[in-house]
């Protein structure tokens, strides 16, 4: 049924002032609209005092609303601004749904004009060039120049990163300096590589021990000065009212459970971002370069060639890679090369809570760089916040 609108418009005479009546003019036919105009009291008292000059400047306008403007979609914030939060929405349009990373894709070009919220709790497109720019200088667990050599050889045209050609004959990775591996923030995070089933549609076990290093990896990075600037600026934002808050989310928004399959709680945000997943026969996900690094060790992995390569003559750098994961293949999967376990985590996070669903633009070391990142839509946890489900470095 489309909704009704009922519009009281006041009517007079041409002539002396009289008290003006107030006909209702109803859309969609229904009669039992008959609210008084809030106005009209006040217009009754200025009207009695009005001229016939002043009657002749006034105009009546008529506005014609379509059924399509009445109704809403339920994944758009459009005439949705402000609405009161409800668990059965599929997505929010209230300034809440920012901390709640459950806004609709549509929230900031209908709710707030300027592209970003306009309250001091707003993170501006400035800002996040700033704090992006702290993040970078505070990974003081990269990787050194001396720590990694990487032999990129081949790079594929756009024409060629589908067709599953080895073009590179050695692999991306001549020398890893395995002493990064001793760090807290690597050796917990790698840890938990090998506590998930690759492909997609079977069940995932969540064991104690895996719980524990989850929650392990997630203190030994909140340790880390990077991962402090970051919380600092979030809570600069009224996005967290603590560090154990923040934590605590953290473990929800990446390691929760949700399903890519046929209902099973198969995925993750940090099983596909890191690990990775194979689904309908194709790597899905696999943004990480020391996952990478390991399996092409192991034999696992072949690198096949790139199509982008970074402008950073130091590390982080960023690669866009083509490569076979076991039979399985990736036609384009950028990553970070030589960063550091919180410095991904942390960047995603940034993005995944500041621009949801759309590209967003930073700058390392003086140069741009844009994440994309999307929310998975189908399930919530908490007070209906969304689960992270990809986030990866936007190669051109």
């Amino acid at each position: 049924m489309v909704p009704c609108v009922s519009i009281h418009l006041p009517g007079w005479s041409m002539g002396m002032p009289r008290k003006p009546t107030f006909p209702k003019h109803t859309l969609c036919g229904c009669p039992q609209a008959q609210t008084q105009h809030p106005g009209e009291g006040r217009m009754l008292q200025a009207m009695g005092r009005l001229g016939q000059e002043a009657w002749s400047m006034l105009r009546t306008t008529v506005v014609f609303v379509s059924p399509k403007a009445l109704y809403t979609a339920p994944d758009s914030c459009y005439g949705r601004c402000e609405e009161p939060y409800n668990e059965k929405d599929e997505c929010h349009c209230s300034p809440e749904c920012e901390r709640d990373h459950s806004c609709c894709e549509d929230y900031y070009r209908h709710c707030q004009p300027e592209g970003f919220s306009r309250s001091r709790d707003s993170i501006t497109d400035q800002e996040l060039l700033h704090i992006s720019e702290q993040l970078y200088g505070a990974d003081h667990n990269k990787a050194q120049p001396s720590d990694i050599t990487i032999n990129p050889q081949y790079q594929a045209s756009p024409e060629e990163t589908g067709d599953q050609q080895d073009r590179s004959p050695q692999p991306l990775y001549g020398y890893v300096n395995e002493k990064l591996f001793s760090k807290p923030t690597y050796s917990s995070f790698i840890k938990l590589l090998d506590n998930y089933r690759r492909s997609t549609g079977k069940e995932e076990e969540v064991t104690e021990e895996e719980l524990r290093e989850q929650e392990n990896f997630l203190r030994e990075v909140m340790k880390t000065e990077l991962m402090k600037k970051l919380f600092t600026f979030l809570h600069s934002k009224n996005r967290y009212g603590s560090e154990q808050e923040f934590l605590a989310d953290l473990q929800e928004m990446w390691f929760g459970l949700y399903s890519r399959g046929d209902g099973e709680q198969d995925s993750s945000g940090f099983e596909h971002i890191f690990s990775g997943e194979v689904k309908k026969g194709k790597v899905s996900g696999f943004h990480n370069w020391i996952r990478f690094y390991l399996l092409e060790k192991q034999g696992m992995v072949n690198y096949f060639s790139h199509n982008f390569n970074g402008p950073w003559d130091t590390y982080p750098d960023v690669l866009g890679l083509q490569f076979s994961w076991d039979g399985f293949y990736k036609e384009v999967g950028a990553a970070f090369i030589g960063c550091s376990p919180e410095f991904e985590l942390g960047l995603y996070t940034l993005c995944f809570i500041a621009r949801p669903g759309r590209e967003c633009h930073l700058s390392l070391g003086g140069h741009s760089l844009s994440i994309q990142t999307y929310p998975w839509t189908k399930s919530t946890y908490g007070n209906g916040r969304k689960f992270i489900a990809t986030a990866y470095v936007v190669s051109p």
